[in-house]
């Protein structure tokens, strides 16, 4: 059974959702037979490489809230994160321009397949989130090539090149095409999307009911309300029934 997510490096909810649904696979007694796909998806396409402000402030000045506010959201995002065994260091966190860093996942899944991708996708996030890494510095993303076997060389090739920005176009137009307007989603089989960061019991019902229809007819549908994500107006949310 194939899942398709599709997630941007710097959403925090995405950084908890992607827990949740790793979580809920853990406990999945087929999850052997389950091949995770990762997908592009920019919530700010014009952002500068490396943008160097305070994260609240430049949160309430884009989507129009306060400081206090954009404060008060990430410190939620934090305890939420602790809570599921992530560091998510808000105050460290340098914002930036994530097309480079969705190519190099790309890379990743063409060098290493579908796990190398998610092995990818997750040390991106946790050197955005916990260790302040400058995610759309191309230095850094070379800094971070060893670490994934890959050869800091070939990521520096890849990224002074074009290469595979036609795959994060292509994932974002897939986006488009479904429907999706935030991030995280899932898509469950082809049949069934999951949007937000679902507590991972919503995760687990919607892996048992994709795998109990996996053989009937397919007719899409969509599992679980509204739980906390990010599209281009902001990131926030409470789950809804």
């Amino acid at each position: 059974m194939r899942i398709d997510i599709w997630t941007d490096i710097v959403c925090p909810y995405c950084y908890l959702g992607r827990r949740r649904f790793e979580l809920a696979l853990e406990q999945f007694e087929h999850r052997d037979e389950v091949e995770v796909q990762w997908h592009s998806f920019e919530l700010d396409r014009n952002a500068d490489p490396v943008v160097e402000h305070d994260l609240p402030d430049l949160i309430a000045a884009k989507y129009g809230t306060s400081r206090e506010e954009a404060t008060a959201q990430h410190e939620r995002l934090a305890v939420e994160a602790a809570a599921l065994g992530l560091e998510l260091d808000w105050r460290r966190a340098r914002h930036g321009n994530t097309f480079d860093a969705h190519r190099l996942v790309h890379l990743a899944a063409e060098v290493g397949g579908p796990e190398l991708a998610g092995r990818t996708h997750d040390r991106l996030m946790r050197a955005y989130f916990a260790e302040g890494l400058a995610i759309g510095d191309r230095d850094s993303l070379v800094h971070l090539a060893p670490d994934l076997g890959l050869d800091p060389a070939a990521v520096r090739a890849m990224l002074d090149s074009d290469d595979y920005g036609n795959h994060v176009r292509s994932d974002e137009a897939t986006a488009k095409m479904l429907g999706i307007t935030g991030v995280p989603f899932f898509v469950l089989d082809r049949r069934y999307g999951v949007s937000g960061a679902q507590p991972t019991e919503v995760f687990e019902q919607a892996l048992a009911q994709a795998w109990t229809a996996k053989d009937e007819a397919r007719e899409p549908a969509m599992s679980g309300g509204g739980c906390g994500g990010c599209g281009p107006d902001g990131c926030g949310g409470a789950c809804s029934a």
